[in-house]
Protein backbone atom coordinates (compact mmCIF):
# COMPACT_ATOMS: atom_id res chain seq x y z
CA UNK A 1 0.00 0.00 0.00
CA UNK A 2 2.87 2.39 0.75
CA UNK A 3 4.39 1.68 -2.67
CA UNK A 4 1.07 2.47 -4.38
CA UNK A 5 0.95 5.86 -2.68
CA UNK A 6 4.50 6.63 -3.90
CA UNK A 7 3.63 5.64 -7.48
CA UNK A 8 0.47 7.76 -7.52
CA UNK A 9 1.39 10.83 -9.57
CA UNK A 10 -2.00 12.44 -9.21
CA UNK A 11 -2.33 15.77 -7.48
CA UNK A 12 -4.59 16.06 -4.47
CA UNK A 13 -6.66 19.26 -4.67
CA UNK A 14 -9.62 20.68 -2.79
CA UNK A 15 -12.92 20.84 -4.65
CA UNK A 16 -12.49 24.58 -5.27
CA UNK A 17 -8.93 24.15 -6.56
CA UNK A 18 -9.98 21.30 -8.85
CA UNK A 19 -12.82 23.43 -10.23
CA UNK A 20 -10.33 26.24 -11.04
CA UNK A 21 -7.85 23.86 -12.65
CA UNK A 22 -10.50 22.13 -14.77
CA UNK A 23 -12.35 25.36 -15.58
CA UNK A 24 -15.70 24.21 -14.23
CA UNK A 25 -17.85 25.24 -11.29
CA UNK A 26 -17.54 23.90 -7.76
CA UNK A 27 -21.02 22.41 -8.12
CA UNK A 28 -19.90 20.51 -11.23
CA UNK A 29 -17.02 18.99 -9.27
CA UNK A 30 -19.35 18.10 -6.39
CA UNK A 31 -21.75 16.43 -8.84
CA UNK A 32 -18.92 14.41 -10.32
CA UNK A 33 -17.80 13.34 -6.86
CA UNK A 34 -21.36 12.34 -6.01
CA UNK A 35 -21.71 10.34 -9.24
CA UNK A 36 -18.24 8.86 -8.83
CA UNK A 37 -17.03 10.12 -12.23
CA UNK A 38 -13.95 11.85 -10.85
CA UNK A 39 -11.25 10.35 -8.65
CA UNK A 40 -11.47 11.61 -5.08
CA UNK A 41 -10.71 10.75 -1.47
CA UNK A 42 -12.44 11.72 1.75
CA UNK A 43 -10.26 12.58 4.70
CA UNK A 44 -11.45 14.07 7.97
CA UNK A 45 -14.78 15.19 6.55
CA UNK A 46 -13.15 16.92 3.56
CA UNK A 47 -13.15 15.81 -0.04
CA UNK A 48 -9.99 15.98 -2.12
CA UNK A 49 -10.03 15.53 -5.88
CA UNK A 50 -7.24 13.51 -7.45
CA UNK A 51 -6.11 14.91 -10.81
CA UNK A 52 -3.58 13.34 -13.14
CA UNK A 53 -0.28 15.07 -13.76
CA UNK A 54 -1.38 16.28 -17.19
CA UNK A 55 -4.83 17.53 -16.20
CA UNK A 56 -5.10 21.31 -16.06
CA UNK A 57 -1.42 21.84 -16.84
CA UNK A 58 -0.58 24.88 -18.97
CA UNK A 59 0.15 23.86 -22.53
CA UNK A 60 -2.36 21.04 -22.21
CA UNK A 61 -5.28 21.49 -24.59
CA UNK A 62 -7.67 23.23 -22.19
CA UNK A 63 -10.54 23.93 -24.64
CA UNK A 64 -10.63 20.28 -25.70
CA UNK A 65 -10.50 19.12 -22.09
CA UNK A 66 -13.22 21.55 -21.13
CA UNK A 67 -15.43 20.38 -24.00
CA UNK A 68 -14.81 16.75 -23.08
CA UNK A 69 -15.50 17.41 -19.40
CA UNK A 70 -18.64 19.42 -20.24
CA UNK A 71 -19.78 16.69 -22.60
CA UNK A 72 -19.16 14.05 -19.93
CA UNK A 73 -21.00 16.17 -17.37
CA UNK A 74 -23.96 16.64 -19.70
CA UNK A 75 -24.04 12.96 -20.54
CA UNK A 76 -23.94 12.08 -16.88
CA UNK A 77 -26.68 14.60 -16.08
CA UNK A 78 -28.87 13.21 -18.86
CA UNK A 79 -28.32 9.68 -17.59
CA UNK A 80 -29.34 10.78 -14.08
CA UNK A 81 -32.48 12.43 -15.43
CA UNK A 82 -33.29 9.36 -17.52
CA UNK A 83 -32.99 7.15 -14.43
CA UNK A 84 -35.30 9.52 -12.56
CA UNK A 85 -37.90 9.52 -15.35
CA UNK A 86 -37.72 5.74 -15.64
CA UNK A 87 -38.32 5.50 -11.88
CA UNK A 88 -41.31 7.83 -12.16
CA UNK A 89 -42.69 5.74 -15.04
CA UNK A 90 -42.31 2.57 -13.01
CA UNK A 91 -44.14 4.14 -10.05
CA UNK A 92 -46.96 5.35 -12.32
CA UNK A 93 -47.29 1.89 -13.85
CA UNK A 94 -47.57 0.36 -10.39
CA UNK A 95 -50.19 2.93 -9.37
CA UNK A 96 -52.13 2.30 -12.58
CA UNK A 97 -52.06 -1.47 -12.00
CA UNK A 98 -53.33 -0.96 -8.44
CA UNK A 99 -56.14 1.29 -9.70
CA UNK A 100 -57.14 -1.34 -12.28
CA UNK A 101 -57.11 -4.02 -9.59
CA UNK A 102 -59.35 -1.93 -7.33
CA UNK A 103 -61.71 -1.15 -10.21
CA UNK A 104 -62.02 -4.83 -11.09
CA UNK A 105 -62.73 -5.71 -7.46
CA UNK A 106 -65.44 -3.03 -7.33
CA UNK A 107 -66.98 -4.22 -10.60
CA UNK A 108 -67.14 -7.78 -9.33
CA UNK A 109 -69.38 -6.61 -6.48
CA UNK A 110 -71.96 -5.15 -8.87
CA UNK A 111 -74.68 -7.70 -9.69
CA UNK A 112 -75.11 -8.78 -13.31
CA UNK A 113 -77.28 -6.62 -15.59
CA UNK A 114 -80.16 -9.14 -15.63
CA UNK A 115 -80.82 -8.64 -11.91
CA UNK A 116 -81.07 -4.87 -12.32
CA UNK A 117 -83.93 -5.09 -14.82
CA UNK A 118 -87.52 -5.37 -13.66
CA UNK A 119 -89.03 -8.84 -13.98
CA UNK A 120 -90.98 -9.14 -17.18
CA UNK A 121 -94.67 -9.84 -16.69
CA UNK A 122 -96.91 -11.53 -19.20
CA UNK A 123 -99.39 -9.21 -20.96
CA UNK A 124 -102.37 -11.04 -19.41
CA UNK A 125 -101.35 -10.19 -15.84
CA UNK A 126 -100.41 -6.57 -16.40
CA UNK A 127 -103.16 -4.10 -15.65
CA UNK A 128 -103.01 -1.20 -17.95
CA UNK A 129 -102.60 2.13 -16.24
CA UNK A 130 -103.48 5.41 -17.91
CA UNK A 131 -100.44 7.44 -18.96
CA UNK A 132 -99.60 10.24 -16.54
CA UNK A 133 -98.17 13.51 -17.69
CA UNK A 134 -97.47 14.85 -14.23
CA UNK A 135 -95.52 13.25 -11.38
CA UNK A 136 -97.43 11.57 -8.59
CA UNK A 137 -97.84 13.71 -5.50
CA UNK A 138 -96.10 12.62 -2.35
CA UNK A 139 -98.78 11.07 -0.19
CA UNK A 140 -97.24 9.52 2.85
CA UNK A 141 -94.90 9.79 5.76
CA UNK A 142 -91.23 8.95 5.73
CA UNK A 143 -91.84 5.23 6.28
CA UNK A 144 -94.12 4.89 3.29
CA UNK A 145 -91.56 6.62 1.03
CA UNK A 146 -88.75 4.34 2.19
CA UNK A 147 -90.85 1.20 1.69
CA UNK A 148 -91.94 2.40 -1.73
CA UNK A 149 -88.34 3.16 -2.70
CA UNK A 150 -87.24 -0.30 -1.63
CA UNK A 151 -90.04 -2.02 -3.54
CA UNK A 152 -89.48 -0.18 -6.83
CA UNK A 153 -86.46 -0.88 -9.06
CA UNK A 154 -83.78 1.80 -9.05
CA UNK A 155 -84.39 2.81 -12.63
CA UNK A 156 -88.02 3.52 -11.90
CA UNK A 157 -87.05 5.64 -8.90
CA UNK A 158 -84.60 7.58 -11.04
CA UNK A 159 -86.59 7.90 -14.27
CA UNK A 160 -90.06 7.74 -12.77
CA UNK A 161 -92.80 5.31 -13.61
Amino acid sequence: MGEDAKRDTRRRLTVAEAADVLGVTVDAIRSRVKRGTIAHVREGGRVYVLLGADQGRPGHDQPTDRLQSDSAALTSELRDRLRYVEGQLSEERQAHAEARRLLMAALERIPPQATLEAPRESPETVEEEPERAEPRPYAGGPQEGVQEAQARPWWRRVFGG
